[in-house]
């Protein structure tokens, strides 16, 4: 048998606190090992304990939830962090992924999705919640500015196409479907745009596709 999830509640209302306790005490995989209502507590806590995850609001008392994000990558890089916050803020989202988190997703998620959500970041995946996502394109496509001169230029067109796609919020089976591509190769070119990118996961790679205004849409022909 596995042993459960670890978890560490971060969020300075105690009834948020409680209610994540008591949501997540129904499933047997996971565990919540303590809680914290500030943004030293999340951090002093987290190395005592070295969760597997630690669900962390970003609106903290004394200092925001990213330097706390920042602070725990730093000293405990295992420890996932899957921001879940009642803002759909793009620059914060920027700000968190660029400290280390693996997701962002909103209050407004169900148990099920939650749950969904923390075992995709133990299991090393990133993820952003399409809600985000599709409010942070609308608000980009709606503004004059166009694709920011030399942020994609070590992409190829396949890979433009594709870093689109992961902005989207599409999976690299969904990707594949699309561009009529197996799997495999879909995460043979996530990786290669990564490292071309400097990037270290899907989710820093729809944050960097959407903050420099990466063209949505591409034409379906044309070389790779």
């Amino acid at each position: 048998m596995k042993e459960p999830i670890r978890i560490l509640l971060v969020d300075d209302h105690e009834v948020v606190r409680i209610g994540l306790r008591t949501l997540l005490s129904r499933y047997p995989n996971l565990s919540v090992v303590d809680d914290a209502g500030s943004a030293s507590e999340a951090i002093e806590k987290a190395l005592r304990h070295k969760p597997d995850v630690v669900i962390m609001d970003l609106r903290l008392p004394e200092e925001d939830g990213v330097q706390a994000i920042r602070t725990i990558r730093e000293k405990c890089p295992q420890i996932r962090i899957l921001v879940l916050t009642a803002f759909s803020d793009e620059e914060l989202l920027f700000e968190a992924i660029a400290a280390g988190a693996s997701g962002y997703i909103l209050k407004e998620i169900n148990s099920e999705k939650l749950v969904e959500a923390l075992q995709a970041v133990v299991r090393g995946e990133s993820l952003l919640d399409p809600r985000i996502t599709e409010r942070v394109l609308k608000k980009l496509k709606e503004s004059p500015l166009r694709s920011e001169s030399g942020a994609f230029d070590s992409l190829n067109f396949q890979e433009k196409r594709i870093l689109a796609l992961i902005a989207e919020g599409k999976s690299n089976r969904q990707i594949g479907e699309r561009l009529r591509l197996s799997e495999k190769t879909i995460r043979n070119y996530v990786s290669q745009l990564l490292s071309k990118l400097g990037l270290h996961s899907r989710t820093q790679a729809a944050a960097y596709a959407i903050r420099h205004h990466l063209e949505i849409g591409f034409p379906s022909s044309g070389r790779s």
